[in-house]
């Protein structure tokens, strides 16, 4: 029996309870819960007889797809470790990623065949690569084929001959803005719980599995209320993408994976419209303008009226912007979740039509605290700033970085609390408001500086779309100010700076302004702050 809960034994009790409900969907193709179930144990089989033993790592070097959902769904069954992949790296990201993680396995899409086949007389601990079709690269001989695999039929489920167990890992690798990839070790137990908890009925602390493997707990839910359907607009080898998507199945919903291998504003809300979507899981204003922006353009073109909530989690999202969305459908919320691929469940923020909540303001979860850098509680009100941390079910640690475990998640009065390095306030009423990442805290003249709280004022004017701002050097105060504006309206410099003044110190608002046409953010929300910092260097004044 299972000690402790995994992922694999849920979700076979919801397929045992209604194996006909859809459970994934990519463009029209539909798999149900009795398939996803089946095709999960196949892949695992495989894996298992091509040598890969308890808590093997395996990469998953896909886009969203069903596939990567199921290949999840398989590594769980077969006690195997999920190692995300960030298909936007180079040869020697994915090096580094492959060889740091000890993978052993890799799952590839065919587009990425090019990469792999470079990479293999490299990747010495790499025995078994699985292609996946695409439509574009036929399938290497050195590979099998996904579908083969997954479509055969076995007798399940699968599981390791060391059985599974609470304890089984799983990998999210994550960059940051800074730095090489982490990957970031959840026990299966603590990742599932702790994305359970926001659920109104939930699973119990302990598995209630019977002889067969079923949890009654898990079956009743879905039959008293089947999950809703779900789109992870942004990728699931991010964690916003990824841990979303477990939690909706966990309820028993479906997933609906979106074709396009870029931001399809069009597909996405046709799918909404057709499969009566009720959430959409994005990061921040670089999903949610483009799509109020095509709501605005064509007001009344789909009908978005099942959409019940749109989750955002990973950077800000702008209060304008969700009123904008809002507008479109007054009976959806806004849900900005406030967390990382280290700490879970540290606060959020929900907005309706008639409450919208401030930017960068969170309401803290019960086991969440604000800690000064001298290791004291911050105090509601005091103005004084701290890091932000969980406590509860937090990760291990990072995986083979014993220092950076250490650092991250410090036991404080014999609590271990999971502090990522996020800076903020505590206003009288105990909510947060967010600053930014101590990494790029900008200090000039002794003043601290965050910049994200910079970003978001220069983003509340109406002519600038997007923004980051860096620190760059200064003889006088060490560093100052700068900031990087994509906007199409040729913003005026210095109305830009003088609307940041009208909303912060002075000594907050930056000293140049540059325009460009994009910051160049990856599918996870993110810039690059050390190319823009160079950038704003190279072309600060004399």
């Amino acid at each position: 029996m299972v000690n402790g809960w995994v992922f694999a034994s849920v979700w076979e009790s919801i397929a045992a309870a209604q194996p006909d409900r859809v459970a994934l969907t990519h463009g029209e193709r539909e798999t149900s819960w009795a398939d996803f179930d089946s095709r999960a144990d196949a892949v695992a089989r495989h894996l298992l007889d091509r040598g890969c033993a308890h808590q093997a790592k395996i990469g998953f070097y896909l886009y969203n797809c069903a596939e990567y959902l199921e290949l999840f769904f398989a590594c769980s069954k077969a006690s195997l470790v999920h190692v995300n992949t960030n298909y936007r790296y180079g040869v020697e990201e994915l090096v580094y990623l492959w060889d740091n993680a000890d993978v052993e396995a890799i799952v590839f899409h065919g587009a990425n065949t090019g990469h792999v086949e470079s990479l293999r007389p490299r990747l010495t601990r790499i025995h078994t690569y699985v292609w996946v079709d695409d439509g574009t690269e036929p399938c290497p001989p050195w590979a099998t084929a996904y579908e083969a695999v997954a479509s055969t039929p076995i007798s399940g489920p699968v599981r390791s001959a060391e059985g599974r167990s609470g304890d089984d890992l799983i990998l999210l690798y994550t960059g940051g803005t800074t730095g090489m990839p982490k990957g970031v070790m959840w026990r299966q137990d603590d990742l599932l719980m702790v994305t359970d908890a926001k659920n109104k009925v939930r699973l119990p602390e302990q598995p209630d599995l019977d002889e067969t493997g079923v949890s009654a707990a898990a079956q009743a839910r879905v039959l008293q209320r089947p999950g809703p359907g779900s789109i992870p607009a942004c990728p699931l080898m991010h964690g916003t993408g990824l841990f979303n998507a477990l939690t909706s199945l966990t309820l028993g919903g479906s997933i609906s994976t979106l074709t396009s291998r870029r931001l399809d504003i069009e597909e996405l809300f046709d799918t909404v419209e057709g499969r009566r979507i009720k959430s959409i899981f994005i990061v921040g204003d670089a999903f949610a303008r483009p799509m109020l922006a095509a709501l605005d353009a064509e007001p009344g073109r789909w009908d978005i009226s099942s959409l019940r909530v749109l989750i955002s989690s990973g950077v800000m999202w702008s209060a304008e912007t969700k009123a904008g969305l809002m507008a479109h459908n007054p009976k959806m919320l806004c849900v900005d979740t406030y967390g990382s691929s280290e700490a879970i469940g540290i606060g959020s923020s929900v907005s309706s039509k008639d409450d919208a909540a401030k930017t960068a303001s969170f309401s803290l979860s019960s086991r969440s605290v604000v800690i000064s850098d001298d290791g004291r509680l911050v105090e509601p009100g005091s103005g004084d700033i701290g890091r932000v941390g969980v406590a509860g079910r937090v990760p291990v640690g990072y995986y083979k970085d014993p220092d950076k475990t250490a650092s991250t998640f410090p036991t404080i009065d014999g609590t271990r609390y999971s502090v990522p390095g996020d800076y903020a306030t505590v206003e009288p009423d105990g909510t947060i408001v967010l600053l930014g990442r101590g990494s790029v805290c900008i200090n000039t003249g002794g003043e601290k500086v965050f910049p994200e709280e910079v970003e978001e004022a220069l983003k509340a004017h109406p002519d600038v779309d997007d923004a980051i701002v860096v620190g760059i050097p200064d003889d006088r105060f060490g560093q100052r100010v700068a900031a990087v504006v994509a906007t199409s309206q040729n913003a005026d410099e210095a109305s830009l700076i003088d609307h940041v003044k009208q909303r912060l110190a002075h000594y907050k608002a930056p000293r140049h302004v540059l325009s460009v046409d994009s910051l160049d953010r990856a599918a996870n929300g993110k810039v690059d702050y050390s190319r823009w910092t160079e950038f704003a260097t190279e072309r600060q004044d004399p």
